[in-house]
């Protein structure tokens, strides 16, 4: 009777290098399970919450931008005769220098007359014939005169060019959500509002109110 030879065993060797490979595949599997954070959604680690927003940044920054501007602002027939009077003195006493035309804080009185996309001419009493003073009422509010109000909200504190921008439009719709919406903006002619804002000076003789208040009798 023929006997079967005895399957051959595997060289030491072999084995030996099967054993490091699983303790090192372990010590791999372990050290990333180490290296590894659970994020929550929502928070404070989640990126998403890291990511800049215009309008978390609005709602926090408005209330201070409107009590600046409340605090700064001028008569509009006093800020109008130093306007035309010297406009450079007036900058340097009322205004916020700024890179395109410098920040004036108002507060007028008037009759508002047919909008414009939003915009209303005000007639003023007292004030020069040849001088149009206009508020914006949305529900698009432009530009960054309310961002640029307070004259400490600087570049440098944002990203890029398209945050600082984003920062403005997020103060305008905070202004907006508590200053406009409560006010039927699309029946103001005929009636007398009073108004507290910013514009930028750029043409003397032409006002763009961006406000912080308004009250419509």
């Amino acid at each position: 009777m023929t006997m079967s030879a005895p399957a051959p065993k595997a060289p030491a060797s072999s084995r030996r290098g099967l054993y490091l490979s699983l303790i090192l595949g372990a010590a791999v599997l372990g050290a990333i399970a180490l290296d590894t954070t659970v994020v929550r959604v929502g928070s404070e680690s989640d990126v998403r919450q890291q990511a800049f927003s215009p309008d978390a940044y609005g709602a926090e920054a408005f209330p201070r931008i409107r009590d600046v501007v409340i605090e700064r602002a001028v008569p509009a027939t006093d800020l109008a005769a130093a306007i035309g009077a010297d406009q450079e003195a007036a900058v340097a006493e009322y205004g916020t220098p700024a890179s395109t035309g410098a920040i004036m804080m108002t507060t007028v009185t008037g009759v508002a007359g047919e909008p414009r996309a939003g915009v209303y001419p005000l007639t003023v009493d007292g004030l020069p014939e040849d001088l149009t003073v206009r508020v914006q009422t949305g529900p698009a509010i432009n530009g960054t005169d309310l961002r640029d109000a307070p004259g400490d909200i600087a570049f440098g504190e944002f990203k890029n060019q398209i945050e600082y921008q984003d920062a403005g439009s997020g103060i305008n719709r905070a202004m907006a959500a508590e200053v406009l919406a409560p006010i039927d903006t699309a029946n103001l002619t005929g009636k007398q509002v009073t108004v507290t804002g910013a514009f930028r000076l750029i043409n003397p003789r032409n006002w763009m109110i961006t406000p912080v208040a308004m009250e419509v009798q």
